[in-house]
């Protein structure tokens, strides 16, 4: 899907297709330590950190480490929130660092200042390349080289509350437009309860882009999402200004006030616990939901589409890659390929609720029922859901939800115009266009 506009579905990729590489040995397997009776301590770092999530990690080392007792693990788990900021701090400071997890997102600032390793030569070795499917190897690819494995893929859906619709006669929306008039609709003060789960703090970015992507629909460069086929920024038409006057219209009628400064733990618990109607996330959030929420009172759907009928999807997704400066690289692949490997891997993705890396586990039919079924429906019509290519090979991909939460929380406060908003998003596009080498 990403970086391939014919690449069809998600799940029909990832079933059809893996990365043909040949199996590695015992005699010449990269991920061998040197000497068997070293005893070596790697520190590893979470980025999507999340109470059960570490928990579950830490599951994952306790039996990678009674299969290699030669090696230790130390885990540092930052809070979700602060993570890519310390992990920054961490890797300029060069403190110890073995394994780190990096995001889709800023994957080309840590190659950019030199802060992770190459994986190609250990991916060739790798006895589980040859079912290693190819969108996690894009996800984790800079200019084509790969340096991180990813641990699952994100799509973004449409969780509802089916329970408050159905009290209401309400369908699913389908568009932007219906979405905002649907949660103006079953919001409701005096209940507490109101339409849209907002997130205005941390992340804000990944909504306000998904609407303003929707609205410029087919005039995209679907290769450099953050540009138009005419090579102006998608923050320089009048379609991003007709979306974020819708925006902001869906804050101010159909959203908590408070949610300004939500990030991704209060947006979703408010769904959870029965505040607001509307979410729009990633699967991850499934389980949370199936854990908090009674069967039957909250449902999925697509993303809404722009005017043109029309959404823009990506798979992303979040990795283990090995610190340039460890001083126990081998030893850091030989735990990368424990969490990664078919069988760990498809663990990890039901238990955190993301699509597995593996063509191999892509057949379980966990993947293609329930909850995960609109994931489904959206990759099998690719005319209406377009997939797009996020802007991984910038540098400032990494900075860009900070830059983005703070001037749009000052448009939706009324200190600045939706013009004058759009023109700072422009001009960032513009001036990060402006830093790639041709």
């Amino acid at each position: 899907m990403i970086g391939n506009k014919k690449a069809g579905t998600l799940f029909t990729v990832i079933m059809s297709l893996g990365l043909a590489a040949g199996c590695g040995n015992s005699a010449n397997d990269p991920a061998k330590p040197k000497d068997s009776n070293d005893q070596v301590t790697l520190r590893m770092v979470e980025s999507m950190t999340s109470p059960k999530r570490t928990e579950l990690l830490k599951g994952m080392l306790a039996e990678f480490e009674k299969q290699n007792p030669n090696i230790k693990v130390e885990l540092v788990s930052p809070p979700y929130d602060q993570a890519d900021n310390k992990i920054r701090t961490m890797l300029l400071a060069k403190q110890k660092l073995d394994v780190i997890e990096a995001r889709d997102l800023n994957v080309a600032e840590y190659v950019n200042n030199g802060y992770l390793l190459q994986l190609d030569d250990y991916l060739a070795g790798w006895k589980d390349a040859g079912t290693f499917s190819s969108i996690p190897k894009s996800v984790g690819s800079v200019s084509n080289k790969l340096y991180f494995i990813a641990n699952g893929l994100y799509e973004r859906q449409m969780f509802y509350r089916k329970d408050w619709f159905d009290e209401k006669g309400l369908k699913a929306p389908t568009t932007y437009q219906e979405m905002v008039d649907t949660a103006k609709k079953i919001t409701d003060p005096s209940k507490n309860r109101y339409g849209f789960s907002f997130r205005g703090g941390a992340g804000s970015n990944g909504i306000t882009d998904n609407i303003i992507l929707a609205y410029n629909a087919i005039n995209v460069n679907l290769e450099d999402s953050m540009f138009l086929k005419n090579g102006k920024t998608i923050y320089s038409t009048p379609e991003a200004q007709q979306a974020m006057e819708k925006y902001k219209e869906l804050y101010k009628e159909a959203s908590p006030p408070d949610s300004i400064n939500w990030g991704f733990q209060e947006q979703v618990q408010a769904f959870t616990s029965g505040v607001t109607g509307i979410l729009l996330q990633d699967p991850d959030v499934i389980q949370s939901l199936q854990e908090k929420m009674k069967e039957g009172t909250w449902a999925t759907a697509p993303m809404p589409v722009g005017p043109s009928g029309k959404a823009l999807i990506a798979a992303g997704g979040a990795g283990w890659g090995i610190a340039s400066y460890s001083t126990h690289k081998d030893e850091a692949w030989k735990l990368i390929a424990f969490l990664s490997s078919p069988e760990e891997n498809t663990v990890f993705t039901k238990n955190y609720g993301l699509v597995p890396i593996h063509s191999s586990a892509a057949n379980d039919e966990f993947f293609k029922s329930g909850p995960y079924k609109t994931l489904l429906d959206m990759t099998n019509k690719p005319d209406t859901f377009l997939n797009y290519k996020p802007p991984f090979q910038y540098a400032g991909a990494g900075q860009w939800g900070n830059v983005s939460t703070e001037s749009q929380q000052a448009f939706l406060f009324d200190k600045t115009t939706t013009a004058d908003l759009l023109k700072t998003w422009d001009a960032y596009w513009v001036d990060q266009k402006s830093k790639i080498k041709k």
